[in-house]
């Protein structure tokens, strides 16, 4: 058990089921994870943010933030530094390995030093407790802005020979046009954009179906099926999506 009484790797859902914000193809930018193992301070930023809009979910220790970031997609992160089982700068360093979302340091450290290497190290914003909610959203907010202008429009994101433009929402296998339904497309792209990372079938549900993951097992493996089918049969010597065996899917190494 955790300060506050909250068991290891547990996570709180403030706002169980994510808000689309984007056409076909992109995921929600408003979902923000939380990691800070005291629960008061917790409570209080998730229904700040919540109250301002966003998708919140809370984590109570460095281990359970890994998985929650490994597991699912997030937009912003509000990190602490003193957490239990791994600290702060440890799951800082950790996720800058596999994602570049905006990274907030909320941390009663107030020490220069510790601000300066938290930034080298891939923090965007350092925030001191205590600390004034209001501020707390307005800099997530600004970074949350900040990080929609850097995505360029219609990006274009290759594997092997498939070609996938987020501008026209076209996919190409091998110079031919794949006809995707909606949801085979959301799921490529996808996998596409976070080449390499394992998705669980409860990460992938949630973050096409915009819905709470309740056993929906068969819906994500009958979408993944029909997608390896149209990508087999446009080209059947490429193997393209793997599984990985009680863990999920992602993208055949190259």
């Amino acid at each position: 058990m955790l300060e506050g009484g909250i068991p290891e790797g547990r996570t709180q859902t403030c706002l169980v089921k994510f808000v689309a914000t984007q056409p076909i193809g992109g995921i929600s930018t408003n979902t923000i994870l939380i990691i800070e193992d005291n629960e008061d301070v917790n409570r209080m930023l998730a229904e700040a943010l919540t109250e301002a809009g966003y998708a919140v979910k809370s984590v109570y220790s460095g281990t359970g933030g890994l998985k929650e970031l490994r597991d699912h997609t997030y937009d912003l992160v509000l990190l602490d530094i003193m957490l239990p089982y791994k600290s702060g700068d440890e799951v800082l360093k950790e996720l800058r390995s596999f994602t570049d979302i905006p990274v907030i340091i909320v941390s009663a450290k107030d020490m220069v030093g510790t601000k300066v290497d938290l930034l080298k190290l891939g923090a965007d914003d350092y925030i001191t407790k205590p600390f004034d909610l209001g501020e707390v959203v307005a800099r997530v907010e600004s970074h949350l802005r900040r990080s929609r202008r850097q995505l360029p429009a219609g990006r274009v994101f290759r594997y092997k020979d498939i070609v996938l433009d987020d501008g026209t929402k076209s996919v190409v296998v091998g110079g031919n046009e794949l006809e995707l339904t909606a949801k085979e497309y959301m799921i490529l792209e996808l996998l596409m954009k976070y080449r390499g990372k394992v998705f669980t079938k409860a990460s992938l549900y949630e973050s096409i179906w915009q819905d709470e993951y309740l056993d929906n097992e068969n819906a994500v493996k009958t979408h993944i099926s029909n997608l390896r089918t149209k990508l087999k049969h446009a080209n059947p010597h490429v193997e393209y999506i793997e599984t990985i065996w009680g863990l999920g899917y992602r993208l055949c190494k190259e």
